[in-house]
C-alpha cells in the first residue's frame, strides 16, 4: 500500500503506457524523442522513457549504453558532456536527445510518466540523485523504475515520496552471467523487497504467470508488462497483469 502522503499508483493503471513513447522509425518518429512524446501525449497514453547520466552529470532520455544502434556517434553515453550529447545526430530523425529537464516541460503533467534508470551496476547513484532532484518540484503524475535494486533503494533513501518500481523477469538466461550469483539470486527471488519496497512491478509478459508475481498481485501490488507488440500479446499479457507497455501498434 501507498506510504503516508504518497500519491496513488491508480495513474500507472489507467491507460495503456506508449513504450519509450509513440514511435514509428518508418515515419520518422524515433524512440526516445520528443515527436514520440508528442505522439503520446496526443493518444493521451502514459510515456514509458529511459534515462542515462551523461559524463557531467545530466539525466539524458536515451535507452542505450551505447550511441550506435539510433545516432551517427560512437562509444558510450557515460564519456559524453550534456553538450555532446545534443549535437549528436539521431538517425531517420529532426529531433535531439533531451535531457530530462526538457522532457519534465515537454510533457508538463498531460499524461502520466514511467521513468526507467538505467544502471551500470556499479553502485553509482547519481543518476538516481539528479532525476530525484528534478522530478521532486514536478507537478505532473509519474514514477520511476529500474532492473538494478541498488537504484531503486537510492530512490527510496533519497525521496521515499515518489512511487518507485522494479522492471524484472525471471532472470534464468545467460543476459544476467555478468552479475555476482548473490546479485542474480536476489533479482530472481525478490529478496531485495524488504529494502527497495517497490510500489508496483514491471514485468517481461513471455515469461507470466509466474508464482512470485502472482503472488504481489493477489497482495494488491499493480503489475505491468512490457513489450506488447501486438493485439495478441495484449490479450495475454492483460490476463496476469494490470497494464501494459506496448510498442508498433495502437493498444
Amino acid at each position: 500500500m501507498p506510504a503516508p502522503n504518497k500519491p496513488a499508483v491508480n495513474f500507472l493503471t489507467a491507460r495503456p503506457i506508449a513504450h519509450r513513447g509513440l514511435h514509428d522509425f518508418s515515419k520518422g518518429v524515433v524512440e526516445n524523442t520528443a515527436s514520440a512524446f508528442a505522439a503520446a501525449i496526443a493518444r493521451n497514453y502514459a510515456i514509458e522513457c529511459d534515462l542515462q547520466l551523461t559524463k557531467d552529470g545530466e539525466a539524458v532520455v536515451f535507452h542505450d549504453e551505447h550511441l550506435e544502434r539510433l545516432t551517427e556517434g560512437h562509444g558510450m553515453v557515460k564519456d559524453l558532456t550534456t553538450a555532446e550529447m545534443k549535437r549528436l545526430v539521431i538517425r531517420n530523425s529532426t529531433d535531439k536527445v533531451q535531457t530530462l529537464a526538457e522532457l519534465l516541460s515537454q510533457v508538463d503533467g498531460r499524461v502520466p510518466l514511467v521513468i526507467e534508470l538505467k544502471s551500470h551496476w556499479d553502485g553509482d547513484e547519481r543518476l538516481a540523485e539528479r532525476a530525484v532532484a528534478l522530478l521532486t518540484s514536478y507537478a505532473g503524475p509519474f514514477c520511476l523504475m529500474s532492473f538494478d535494486p541498488d537504484a531503486i533503494a537510492a530512490v527510496r533513501r533519497l525521496a521515499p515520496e515518489i512511487i518507485r518500481g522494479i522492471v524484472a523477469e525471471r532472470v534464468d538466461g545467460s543476459y544476467y552471467a555478468f552479475l555476482p550469483l548473490a546479485k542474480q539470486m536476489e533479482l530472481r527471488t525478490f529478496s531485495h523487497v524488504a529494502r527497495t519496497r517497490p510500489d508496483f512491478v514491471s514485468f517481461y509478459y513471455g515469461q507470466l504467470p509466474w508464482a512470485p508475481i502472482t503472488a504481489l498481485r493477489a497482495s494488491g501490488m499493480p503489475v505491468i508488462t512490457w513489450t506488447i507488440r501486438s493485439p495478441e500479446e495484449a490479450v495475454m499479457a492483460t490476463r496476469c497483469s494490470d497494464q501494459i507497455t506496448f510498442e508498433g501498434f495502437t493498444a
